[in-house]
């Protein structure tokens, strides 16, 4: 296992690199990074040659140059994968790297790097909401609503004051309030971004791999994915959660193999 530092797209990424053989390519989740992912890589790396980038502000990798939008992050991948010398590789994405293959494996420039394709627990598809989430975004835009008839710089100022506020901060997520900077303004831009309209434009073969028990991005939008996929299946695993790959990592693993080898 090796690391190494790979310029990609105006980022320095961390890339961690591991085994032998076709490249298989994994794409960690928002707030993680590779080494959540590291012990299903070490025996994937049996079969495989594995390569897990740090995504630009996760792990050892810096944060971007500016908040990144979903696009911005997927194209990190096609410079990283010229960087590597690898013409195309399979993909196992979790979460967030779901977002990302969805972009990817929508556009007829980039879905000619990727062969097989596994999303599990992947992010991007608009979830049910409830009674709470109207309540802070109506209250939110209220909040905004005197400080947009301001004129320019003095309206960007006031917006500013007012994200600092308790009151402001209070209507956020966990992982919001936990954020700062260039992150925080990213997590807005890729979390309120939803990938529906990309389902109908990807040809590729895709293997949707879910915990039964996923709570972040629960089975009913992984069922909505395999709808609207052109060539999906969809299999869930009993007493996992989003991180089936932790929860159940045989189970994982054998299926995993078992596709990627078939």
């Amino acid at each position: 296992m090796k690391q190494h530092w790979i310029e990609s797209n105006s980022c320095k990424l961390s890339v961690t690199i591991l085994g032998e053989g076709k490249p298989l390519l994994m794409l960690h989740g928002w707030g993680s990074n590779s080494k959540v992912m590291l012990p299903l890589a070490r025996q994937m790396a049996a079969f495989r040659q594995i390569i897990i980038p740090d995504l630009a502000g996760f792990g050892d990798s810096p944060e971007p140059p500016r908040a990144f939008s979903v696009q911005d992050y997927a194209n990190l991948i096609p410079d990283l994968l010229q960087k590597l010398e690898i013409e195309k590789c399979d993909v196992l994405s979790h979460s967030f790297g779901g977002r990302m293959m969805l972009k990817l494996l929508s556009d007829s420039n980039t879905s000619t790097l990727f062969d097989k394709v596994l999303i599990t627990g992947g992010a991007g598809m608009k979830p049910k909401r409830g009674l709470g989430y109207y309540r802070r975004l109506y209250t939110a835009k209220l909040l905004k609503a005197p400080f947009l008839l301001l004129p320019g710089s003095l309206r960007e100022k006031s917006l500013a004051w007012l994200r600092q506020t308790a009151v402001w901060k209070s209507l956020g997520s966990g992982e919001y309030k936990e954020l700062s900077g260039v992150m925080r303004e990213t997590f807005v831009k890729t979390v309120t971004e939803y990938l529906e309209p990309t389902l109908p434009k990807i040809q590729q073969e895709v293997f949707l791999l879910w915990g039964e028990n996923d709570d972040a991005t629960p089975v009913y939008q992984a069922k909505r994915m395999d709808d609207r996929l052109k060539n999906s299946a969809l299999v869930t695993i009993p007493d996992a959660g989003h991180y089936a790959f932790l929860d159940q990592p045989q189970k994982f693993l054998a299926i995993a193999k078992a596709y990627f080898e078939g």
